[in-house]
């Protein structure tokens, strides 16, 4: 039994929470700073809704004077009463007490529904320019962060702020207006009394200082801890069939464990210091009162004060007790929606893909004609090396370019500077003469069509995934980008055709019916440039054979990159760019470069014979 009553604290308090409670100058200043920015940040998107905010606020004054009035006009009746006043008055003063009370529930009620509202109104805006901030990022903003962690900001960090608003908002200013009048009313009443009432506020000061100073990081920590938690689920469900294929799932689990334990023990730890908080308040206000009562009554029979008054303090020190005591639990309401709107904001802050240079224009239409002159670039811009050194050729308008050369060698890279996912470092990139940075990155990727490894399909209907590559086009164009992917076929075999609804990323479908999607809608697309990413590598033999036709109208007359491990493929290309290191090593055609016996010689004798022999 003693063993199961120690258990729950078993989880080990965070030492650095505990430097940070105990006065790390720093840390306590920035997280001061953080929280003040952040509270200024939420409060310019309530300030939109300035009018209904308004109406909110007077209610919030109404509820509480009238709430106020109640406690004075019962006073005010017992001290008639014991004066010998009777009758009619105290059928007033109970209609008064009776109206006071209605009006302060009828103003409550309103002013929590319009608040709820303007509430709703806010996240809904702080969710959506989140959710726009998103697709204003760059690529690499993606690569750093696992997808689970970026959706709990925008599920969970936000549904903390809107609960906070729903119901902590207006509770924490009712408080303090709670407060500020049942001071006034007091002093004015009795100055002694006020005071007694006020020993109590140091003693709630020093409680309230040393547990928020230890509840807030904690409170951090655990929306870290639940975001690090949401990316690893929904990369443990994306990778099922990894996982089971190599029976994982006892690392996957004990991995899981691990993250799990530190969101209860941060959240244990943060749960229990805030839930002293209204055990403090509560022996404080029972404190107060005894105070009050006990030196008021003395007060009372030496005739300094009368009984009405004594009632009426009663009353107002536990009105002075509970906003404070409301202020409190709010409070730790309040640190998890600041940790959460901190995760949110700073998203926000991130920066954002290079804008358009101001000199670039639109472009309507284009040959097709690329040329890479002494384009260095590498991920790391304080790393050694460069991802891709150098790098110049020229693809004519309407030729195929094939890129060859082992993993790493920077294939991929330059497909993404192409179409600007990333800019050089240094060097220039033209597209029919003009260099792409003068182009805007709409009007240039406007005519570009993707076709990658990893095809990636939308949860919706087969017609809607194709025609996301023209959003105008017509159910009959839709269909014809299918027949030219020989897509068609098998999509009418399906029970309900072009209508059939496919699962998260394409789901219901085969791997390679689904690369025959992608690639009908860069058909649909009908693009100046093409990029074939390893297009048919997810594709069998058989089924390459019946695309290839497709493909061949596809390209005839674009320019097209292709990236391809198949001899078929590459023997094709009018100009075969082979990269080694991140660097252009050779150029030519397939019988040149054969017959030069260079890399590309090596990499033909080494993995293209055995791809043509199967």
């Amino acid at each position: 039994m003693f063993k199961a009553f120690l258990e729950p604290f078993r989880h080990p308090y965070p030492e650095w929470v505990i430097k940070q409670g105990a006065g790390a100058g720093g840390k306590k200043k920035a997280r001061a700073k953080n929280w003040s920015g952040t509270l200024g940040r939420l409060w310019h998107y309530l300030a939109k809704r300035k009018a209904k905010l308004t109406l909110v606020l007077l209610m919030v004054v109404f509820s509480s004077a009238l709430a106020l009035l109640g406690p004075y006009l019962l006073g005010v009746a017992i001290d008639n009463y014991l004066e010998g006043a009777g009758g009619r008055p105290w059928v007033l003063f109970l209609t008064g007490l009776g109206l006071a009370y209605a009006g302060s529930s009828l103003t409550s009620w309103l002013q929590n529904i319009w608040m709820i509202e303007i509430a709703q109104e806010t996240v809904y805006r702080l969710r959506y320019d989140l959710f726009a901030k998103l697709h204003r990022l760059p690529i690499p903003f993606y690569g750093k962060r696992q997808q689970g962690e970026i959706m709990s900001r925008v599920t969970n960090d936000i549904e903390n702020v809107s609960s906070t608003l729903n119901s902590s908002a207006i509770q924490i200013f009712s408080s303090v207006l709670t407060l500020v009048g049942t001071v006034t009313v007091m002093l004015l009443l009795s100055p002694l009394l006020t005071l007694l009432t006020f020993l109590v506020v140091p003693l709630m000061a020093l409680g309230m200082r040393w547990i928020t100073r230890r509840t807030g990081p904690l409170y951090k920590q655990r929306q870290r801890d639940l975001g690090n938690l949401n990316g690893y689920v929904e990369e443990t469900l994306s990778g099922q069939r990894i996982i089971k294929a190599f029976s994982q799932e006892e690392r996957v689990l004990r991995e899981f464990r691990e993250r799990n334990a530190a969101i209860r023990q941060s959240g244990f730890w943060a749960q229990t210091i805030s839930g002293f908080i209204p055990k403090l308040m509560n022996a404080l206000n029972n404190l107060s009162f005894a105070l009050v009562a006990g030196i008021g009554g003395v007060l009372a029979i030496r005739g300094t004060v009368t009984v009405g008054v004594i009632i009426v303090f009663v009353e107002y020190a536990r009105q002075f007790t509970r906003p404070l005591n409301d202020l409190a639990n709010q409070w730790n309401t309040l640190l998890s929606a600041l940790a959460g709107a901190e995760r949110v904001f700073e998203v926000l802050d991130e920066e954002e893909e290079s804008g358009d240079e101001r000199a670039a224009v639109e472009i309507e239409r284009v040959s097709g004609a690329v040329t890479f002159e002494e384009v260095s670039f590498s991920y790391e811009k304080e790393g050694e090396g460069d991802t891709l050194e150098r790098i110049s050729f020229t693809a004519e308008p309407g030729e195929m370019i094939a890129l060859v050369g082992p993993t790493g060698a920077g294939k991929t890279t330059l497909i993404q500077l192409l179409s600007r996912f990333y800019d050089p470092d240094s060097g220039t990139i033209t597209l029919d003469g003009r260099d792409i940075t003068g182009i805007t990155r709409d009007s240039l990727r406007g005519h570009m069509a993707f076709v990658l490894q990893d095809s990636f399909l939308f949860q919706g209907s087969i017609r809607d995934n194709i025609r996301f590559g023209r959003l105008d086009a017509s159910d009959a164009e839709v269909e014809e980008a299918a027949k030219l992917a020989n897509a068609h076929s098998f999509i009418m075999r399906l029970k309900d055709g072009y209508d059939k609804q496919l699962g998260v990323n394409g789901d219901g479908i085969s791997q390679g019916q689904k690369q025959l999607l992608a690639i009908a809608r860069a058909i649909l697309a009908n693009p100046s440039i093409l990029v074939l990413d390893e297009a048919t590598s997810s594709i069998d033999t058989v089924t390459e054979i019946k695309i290839q036709e497709g493909l061949q109208r596809l390209m005839q007359g674009r320019t097209s990159f292709v990236i391809a491990h198949r001899l078929n493929t590459i023997r094709q290309a009018d100009n075969i760019l082979v990269l080694r290191e991140g660097r252009l090593v050779e150029q030519g055609d397939h019988e040149t470069l054969l017959k030069r016996g260079g890399f590309y010689s090596e990499l033909y004798q080494g993995r293209f014979e055995d791809t043509e022999a199967d």
